[in-house]
């Protein structure tokens, strides 16, 4: 059993308290009270590796064994197994750069997109600079919260968990609370890949990445029990803006999801490159941080409809 650290006065957890993979040996970088607000400085997804002056080359030198790591782990005082560890997200502050790549072998179409391209986006005010025409309203919030899980060893972070981790919900930001199992003592929290934007399904593999202080309060809870995460969204799920300005869809029809899911996606980089003069790389980078995956039905069997949603509330130039 981790014994827990001294209890830390400050309750912030720096950019370099960092682990790459979830552990239940991990060693504490702080111990909070049940109750205890904290802030977080979250490194982007690259860990630095890509940023301002970087290029598509870039890409291509990344080294992956630095890649998603994870602000803690946080030791939360008196939780144990089969207790839910409430997450209250409270703040999130982004950095005034961030990126999307498209990363070779990785993302919804791999197959189709085989070579490295990035975008490095200029944040100002609310909005993510796509270029003069194309601006991006800014939601942030954290791609990654989670709990080590009690199995042992060092697990990937790329993938989800039923204990949280790389979750990738954009409902994640400010005033959303979080429901997380409990596997190991003290729960060992950590949080990062933290984006300005991304759509439902961040079908490219990356959001708009960026470095963010995360402001969170995280409580032991005993009165409640979740199997696989839950939470409690305080906002609408439909951005005011967009709401306003309506929508491009696209459709996806067939007898598997996956294939309607791609259908869609290729359908709306078709609508892009064809109706707003994008190369297929931009298009496909824009649906990852803006376009919304919708099942649309999956009960008229043979075939189901998947729906992707493109705001036209992007659309700042002539």
């Amino acid at each position: 059993m981790i014994a827990p650290p001294m209890r830390s006065r400050s309750l912030h957890v720096a950019r370099d308290q960092v682990h790459l993979g979830w552990s239940r040996d991990h060693e504490p970088v702080i111990a909070v009270p049940s109750g205890a607000e904290l802030s977080i400085e979250t490194q982007d997804a690259s860990a630095g590796q890509l940023g301002p002056g970087s290029t598509s080359a870039s890409v291509t030198e990344l080294d992956f064994a630095r890649v998603n790591p994870v602000c803690g782990p946080v030791y939360v005082e008196g939780a144990a197994p089969g207790d839910t560890l409430q997450v209250d997200i409270l703040a999130l502050e982004p950095t005034g750069h961030g990126w999307t790549a498209i990363i070779p072998g990785f993302g919804l179409l791999a197959d189709r997109f085989p070579n490295p391209w990035l975008h490095v986006w200029r944040l100002e005010d609310s909005r993510a600079i796509f270029d003069d025409r194309i601006g991006v309203p800014m939601q942030p919030f954290c791609g990654i919260l989670g709990v080590a899980p009690a199995e042992p060893g060092l697990h990937s972070v790329i993938p989800p968990r039923r204990v949280g981790g790389n979750l990738d919900t954009r409902q994640l930001g400010a005033g959303t609370t979080l429901y997380l199992p409990v596997e190991v003592d003290g729960a060992l929290f950590g949080a990062g890949d933290t984006h300005a934007a991304q759509g439902d399904g961040e079908v490219c593999g990356t959001a708009i990445e960026t470095p963010m202080t995360v402001s969170l309060r995280l409580t032991v809870r005993r009165d409640i029990a979740v199997e696989t995460p839950e939470l409690d969204v305080s906002q609408p799920l439909e951005r005011p803006g967009a709401a306003a300005a309506g929508y491009h869809a696209t459709t996806g029809v067939a007898p598997d999801l996956m294939q309607a899911t791609r259908q869609a996606v290729e359908r709306m980089i078709a609508y892009l490159a064809r109706v707003h003069r994008l190369s297929e790389e931009q298009a496909y980078a824009l649906c990852s941080v803006t376009v919304d995956l919708r099942i649309s039905e999956v009960v008229d069997v043979p075939n189901y409809v998947v729906t992707a949603f493109l705001p036209n509330d992007i659309f700042t130039g002539s």
